[in-house]
C-alpha cells in the first residue's frame, strides 16, 4: 500500500515579525499622543526652557516604561521579533533615554536660573535642597549615567557579563527613583488625576510584563518541569551534548531553532546561565544542547553529573520554521551553529538543502545525524570544507551549489565572521531580506 504525504503546509501569510513590530511601536505611538495631550491639557510655563525641560522628562520616562517592555522576554514578542532584535532596540532606546533625562535636567536647570538670576549648578542644588523628589531625580540620572557609559561598547567588551549584568541592575533603582519623582512634581500629574491615573497603570503594565517575562514564567516552568540531566554525550574532544528531561516536557511551548540560558545547579556552576540552543527538535520528552567548549564554562558542562538540577529560562528565539514565507528553504550552517539547523531540518516542511561549512571533515559536528535526517527528508546535504580563504560561500559557489537560492527561505547560524560573508552573498545574489533569517544571541539586563 503507498503512502501519499501530505503537501507541507504553506508558509505563513503575514508576517509575524511584521505584526509584532507595527503593534508595538503603534501602542509606543498612542502613548506619546496621550502623553502630549495630558501635557498640552496641563498649561505651559512662561519659560520656554522649563517647556522643553518638562516635555523631555515626560518622553524620558516613557522611554524607560518602553525599555522594560522591551526586555521583559515575553513570549508573544519574543517568538515573532527575537530577542536580538529586540536588545537591539532595547540598546538603541537606552541612548534615546539618556540623552532625553540629560535635556531635561538641564533645561529645568537653565530655565528655573533663568528666572531666579542664579547660575543653573547653584539653582538645581537650590531645587535639590527645597523641592520633593529632586534630589531622587538626580541621583537616578547618575545611575543612569553610569550604566550609559559602561554599556557603551568600548566598555561593555572590557567587562565581564556577569560585572556589567550587576552594573545594569541599578537601572531598576533609577526607575523608581524616576518614577516618584515625576509623580510627586510634575505638573502634567499633580494637576490632573486622569494624567496620574494614566500614568500610574502605563508604569503598571511595563512593570507588570517584566516581573511576569523575568521573574513569574521562569519559575513557574521550572517548578511544574522539574529539568534534570538525562545523560552527557560527548561528540568529539571539545563538543559535548546534554540531554534534559523533566516533567510534562509535551506542554513546553519549545520549537526547533530556539535556545535557552541554562543553569546547571552545582556548586560551581548555579550562578552562571548560559545561551545554548536546542540541537534537536523537541520531542515533548526530553530537550538536547549539543556545546563546543569555548570557555571554562562550556568546557565543564562534560563533567556534569547525571541527576543535576537544571534552571532552564526560555524558550527564546524567532529563529524558527513560524516565518517561513517559502515552501523551500536553504539552511547554513557554520561549526557549532549546526545545533539549530540540525533541529531545524527535522521541524521544518517542504524540500530543504544543508550546507555545512567547516574548517575540515573531523570538525563536522553532528553531521552523521544531519546525514541521515536529509535522507529520511529527501533533503540535499552539502559538506563545504577548507581554510576561511577563498571564501567557499562566495556568491557564486552559493549559485552553484543552490541554484534557485532566490526562491528558498534561508535560516543561516555560524560564528558572525562566517555570517557576515554570507549575508553579503545572499545580498549580491538578490536574496529578498524578507526571506533570510538568522538570529545573534544578546542579553540585556
Amino acid at each position: 500500500m503507498t503512502t501519499v504525504q501530505s503537501p507541507p503546509a504553506p508558509p505563513t501569510a503575514t508576517r509575524p515579525r511584521v505584526v509584532a513590530r507595527t503593534g508595538l511601536f503603534a501602542v509606543l505611538a498612542a502613548n506619546a499622543a496621550v502623553v502630549a495631550y495630558f501635557f498640552a491639557q496641563a498649561g505651559f510655563a512662561s519659560n520656554a526652557l522649563i517647556v522643553i525641560g518638562r516635555l523631555a522628562g515626560l518622553y524620558g520616562a516613557l522611554v524607560m516604561a518602553f525599555q522594560l517592555v522591551l526586555v521583559a522576554r515575553l513570549p508573544w514578542l519574543d517568538r515573532r521579533i527575537g530577542m536580538d532584535r529586540l536588545t537591539s532596540w532595547h540598546r538603541w532606546t537606552g541612548f534615546a533615554l539618556l540623552w532625553t533625562l540629560l535635556a531635561h535636567a538641564v533645561f529645568i536647570s537653565f530655565g528655573y536660573a533663568d528666572g531666579a538670576g542664579v547660575g543653573p549648578v547653584t539653582e538645581l542644588v537650590d531645587l535639590a535642597e527645597t523641592t520633593e523628589g529632586v534630589l531622587r531625580a538626580i541621583v537616578a540620572l547618575g545611575l543612569i549615567l553610569v550604566v550609559g557609559a559602561v554599556s557603551a561598547r568600548f566598555a561593555r567588551r572590557r567587562l565581564a557579563y556577569e560585572t556589567w549584568h550587576f552594573i545594569h541592575l541599578y537601572t531598576y533603582v533609577a526607575v523608581v527613583l524616576a518614577f516618584t519623582h515625576q509623580v510627586a512634581v510634575g505638573t502634567t500629574f499633580t494637576s490632573s488625576s486622569a494624567a496620574k491615573t494614566y500614568w500610574y497603570g502605563v508604569w503598571a503594565v511595563a512593570l507588570g510584563a517584566l516581573v511576569l517575562g523575568r521573574l513569574v514564567l521562569p519559575l513557574w516552568r521550572n517548578t511544574r518541569h522539574q529539568f534534570r540531566v538525562s545523560a552527557v554525550v560527548p561528540e568529539s574532544d571539545n563538543v559535548v551534548s546534554v540531554h534534559v528531561t523533566g516533567k510534562d516536557l509535551d506542554k513546553l511551548p519549545a520549537r526547533a531553532g530556539q535556545f535557552f540560558l541554562w543553569r546547571f545547579l552545582t556548586a560551581d556552576r548555579w550562578w552562571q546561565a548560559n545561551p545554548f540552543s536546542l540541537s534537536a527538535a523537541p520531542d515533548g520528552r526530553t530537550l538536547r544542547l549539543t556545546v563546543k567548549a569555548a570557555g571554562a564554562g562550556s568546557a565543564a558542562l562534560r563533567h556534569v553529573k547525571v541527576g543535576t538540577r537544571v534552571f532552564a529560562e526560555g524558550p527564546y528565539g524567532a529563529f524558527t520554521a513560524l516565518h517561513r514565507t517559502r515552501t523551500e528553504s536553504l539552511l547554513i550552517a557554520g561549526g557549532v551553529g549546526v545545533t539549530p539547523i540540525r533541529a531545524l531540518l527535522e521541524d521544518i516542511e517542504g524540500h530543504a538543502v544543508v550546507v555545512y561549512r567547516v574548517a575540515g571533515e573531523r570538525d563536522a559536528v553532528l553531521y552523521d545525524e544531519l546525514r541521515d535526517l536529509a535522507a529520511a527528508k529527501g533533503a540535499e546535504l552539502h559538506l563545504v570544507t577548507g581554510p576561511p580563504v577563498p571564501d567557499k560561500l562566495a556568491p557564486r559557489e552559493l549559485a552553484r551549489l543552490v541554484p534557485d537560492i532566490g526562491e528558498r527561505d534561508v535560516f543561516l547560524c555560524g560564528p558572525p565572521p562566517m555570517m557576515k560573508a554570507v549575508l553579503g552573498s545572499l545580498g549580491e545574489l538578490g536574496v529578498p531580506k524578507r526571506q533570510i533569517h538568522f538570529e545573534r544571541f544578546s542579553l540585556a539586563g
